[in-house]
């Protein structure tokens, strides 16, 4: 219905719209808030913005950790799902709640309309993740309804908090009155009662360090004999805070570790300071948190000395970062005809992205039609780095630039050299560890409007780093705002990228929230000061993607030895720098380097 005093739309939950505007900015580890699109299934980071007093109308959930590592208000998600279910919850809440009762402890409880509840435990000085997991789990030993996952994990961990809508229908209704929870969230709990309920779980807390010394083993990544740059266990500390404490003694341990893995891979005191600044190493940031703020600089400082100190009187411990800046070798069965390099090819590219662009709009707007045209996409990104219209990457290097499993960049393939009017030729089949060769061709009714189109500037992207996490439907949208005019409005993005216009609008949102593109009043345009590299580290994506690429070379290791042990004569082993083209996913040439990459991923 309309507010008659001021036409606005009233809302249906008053109560749960002040709970949320005054409750979650107190509750949450920092102001960013995760919408779920799928009715409260999942929190998807792609779909995290910034913290409003506004009710999202779908499921949200906050973050429970700071940038810092940080965790300012420990939250106890009991699940009704449990054996037992709401019998099972009350008795553990129950429970719980005298138990802090007992240590002096004051807590905020709410219910959810499927029996599960929430109890939070504002504190005046956070903890750590390590602690705050730890104290948890600790809880979570005596009490079987409490859910310890949403503090188990540093980036993702999060909850839904007062007010918001749940999944199941209706919203987290307060178990108190608002006022009563404002007084505990704003008179929130001393670091001398969290001691005095840290020492009643002495033997919990005990148990659960025990049981993480002989199960929380970082597994290795990389393949034997590869060069170490940032190893994933290095990465897990930097990024996640845990630490195998069979490996490890302590946290400073654990932090010097990451620090002298940083300085042997040729970083900087300023690059570690930023990530710790921009949230994109919480992990390591929360090993600081023992000092006070004014002195956390200076620790780091000196931490950073001692280990580029070790490093500079250990030249072994450096590693050397090898690319490919060569052409590589010319491969038995290439197709005569074409000079790569040529200019004549790289014309022959540019008239082929013409005629792609007139082409893309045959795909639609379905999840198959998308995965399309990023397979042509890296392909013309190969040709381009080639120089060539015709390109031998197998269906892995494709995975890796398109972000589609290997299985499916396969089928796409299949289809995209059957249809009537294709953009790719099949022009040789696989053999020994090479792969399948593909030209590109401009259909014939195409040619005559490829050849007078303006050839496109820049480089062909597939899907660029950041994009895999935020959606391939953002990333068309991101490359039309980059090469549209100024402040174009949502019809012509719709025009340009072919895509509808609810998946236009979904889009813009997803990218505003990121900073990555902001409306003003002629239209929608990239916000100035955009990097998309920043964005994909904080998302993580960029230790996925390298993971991905040790993980599909280990496999073609795999490959070539069982055919040097056929002796198939098959066999032409590269060097690991031309196993991948590395330059094909690497983003803009601009600001992204194969350096740069590589550092922020696992090794």
């Amino acid at each position: 219905m309309l507010s008659k005093s001021s036409g606005r739309v009233a809302s249906a939950y008053p109560e749960a719209d002040a709970a949320w505007s005054s409750l979650t900015p107190l509750i949450a580890g920092q102001p960013r808030v995760r919408i779920s699109r799928d009715g409260g299934k999942n929190y998807p980071q792609r779909f995290e913005r910034d913290l409003t007093e506004s009710r999202p109308v779908q499921p949200a959930a906050v973050l429970i950790y700071g940038r810092d590592g940080l965790c300012r208000t420990l939250a106890l998600d009991f699940d009704s799902s449990v054996s037992g279910g709401e019998a099972r919850v009350e008795a553990d809440v129950r429970a719980v709640t005298i138990l802090l009762y007992d240590h002096g402890a004051r807590w905020i409880e709410d219910r959810s309309p499927n029996g599960g509840r929430h109890i939070y435990v504002p504190l005046s000085e956070p903890m750590t993740f390590l602690q705050a997991r730890a104290m948890v789990e600790a809880l979570a030993t005596r009490y079987r309804s409490l859910d310890p996952t949403p503090h188990q994990n540093l980036r993702h961990g999060c909850i839904r908090t007062p007010g918001a809508t749940h999944k199941s229908g209706g919203t987290q209704q307060l178990a108190m009155s608002l006022s009563m929870a404002m007084d505990v969230a704003t008179n929130r709990n001393a670091a001398a009662v969290m001691s005095r309920l840290a020492r009643s779980l002495h033997a919990e807390l005990e148990a659960v360090a025990k049981e993480r010394v002989t199960t929380e083993q970082v597994p290795a990544v990389a393949p034997s004999g590869a060069p170490e740059i940032m190893s994933r266990r290095i990465m897990v500390i930097a990024t996640q805070g845990t630490y195998e404490t069979s490996r490890y003694e302590s946290p400073s341990e654990a932090r010097q570790a990451v620090l002298v893995a940083a300085a042997a891979a040729g970083m900087q005191l300023t690059d570690i300071q930023r990530r710790i600044q921009q949230g994109v190493w919480p992990g390591l940031a929360q090993f600081y948190t023992r000092y006070s703020p004014s002195q956390r600089g200076g620790s780091l400082r000196r931490d950073w000395a001692r280990a580029a100190k070790f490093v500079g009187s250990n030249p072994g411990n450096k590693h050397v970062l090898k690319t490919n800046t060569s052409e590589p070798s010319s491969q038995g069965g290439w197709v005569q005809g074409f000079e790569p390099g040529s200019d004549n090819e790289h014309r022959f590219i540019r008239s082929w992205r013409g005629a792609l662009a007139l082409s893309e709009t045959r795909y639609q707007t379905s999840r198959i039609g998308l995965g399309r045209r990023l397979v042509l996409r890296s392909l013309g990104a190969a040709a381009h780095m080639k120089g060539s219209r015709v390109v031998e990457f197998g269906v892995r290097s494709l995975a890796i630039s398109s972000g589609i499993e290997p299985t499916a960049v396969a089928a796409h393939l299949r289809a995209l050299r059957s249809e009537a009017d294709p953009l790719i030729r099949h022009v040789g089949e696989a053999r020994g560890i090479h792969g399948d060769q593909y030209e590109l061709v401009i259909p014939q009714h195409l040619q005559d409007v490829a050849d007078k189109r303006s050839w496109p500037a820049g480089k062909l992207h597939a899907l660029r780093p950041a994009f895999r996490e935020l959606g391939s439907a953002a990333a068309f949208v991101y490359e039309a705002l980059e090469d549209l005019p100024t402040t174009p409005p949502v019809s012509d993005i719709v025009r340009r990228t072919g895509l509808s216009r609810s998946a236009v609008h979904g889009a813009l949102e997803v990218l505003a929230a990121w900073s990555l593109a902001e409306r003003t009043p002629a239209g929608w345009s990239i916000t100035l000061g955009t990097n998309l590299n920043a964005v994909a580290e904080v998302l993580g994506v960029l230790e996925t993607v390298l993971e991905q690429v040790i993980r599909y070379k280990q496999q073609r290791e795999l490959w070539r030895e069982w055919l040097a042990r056929r002796g198939s004569g098959l066999v032409m082993l590269p060097s690991p720098e031309e196993d991948y083209p590395w330059e094909q996913f690497c983003g803009p040439p601009d600001d992204w380097t194969l350096s740069d990459l590589a550092l922020r991923a696992a090794g």
